[in-house]
């Protein structure tokens, strides 16, 4: 049962008891039912607007997802570039605490700048360069 059937029901009962409005609480029992009524209007109303807004969300996330299979194809995860193939490494800069996705050829230059702050990041490769040796 809806809310405006509810407070209807109520307001049926009201008048099936012969509800004096000329008495103070029969005048505030009545305003009581109207404004309860209003509510529940303005519920439904709210209800509506709600279930529009979330059919126009759904259609926008399914175009969405439409343009990215366009764009990027059905599997966002397979590329034929390669990136798979490589280890990728997690550098946090000390100094903003931003973290960047590298690969070990970035990390063989020696040095990168933070992407978020520019604090030069620098990376010591001569343990590795010693156990190749």
């Amino acid at each position: 049962m809806e809310i405006s059937e509810k407070v209807a029901y109520i307001k049926g009962l009201a008048e099936g008891m012969k509800l004096d409005t000329e008495t103070n609480e029969g005048k505030i029992l009545s305003q009581m039912i109207d404004v309860l009524q209003d509510i529940a209007y303005q519920l439904e109303d709210v209800d509506s607007d709600l279930n529009e807004i979330v059919d126009a969300v759904n259609d926008i996330d399914e175009s969405v997802a439409d343009l990215e299979d366009a764009v990027y194809g059905e599997d966002e995860d397979e590329c034929d570039c390669g990136c798979e193939d490589q280890d990728m490494y997690e550098i946090t800069c000390p100094k903003c605490g931003n973290s960047v996705v590298v690969d070990f050829d970035v990390i063989a230059q020696g040095e990168l700048a933070c992407p978020n702050c520019g604090e030069p990041l620098e990376f010591d490769l001569s343990e590795i360069e010693d156990e190749e040796n």
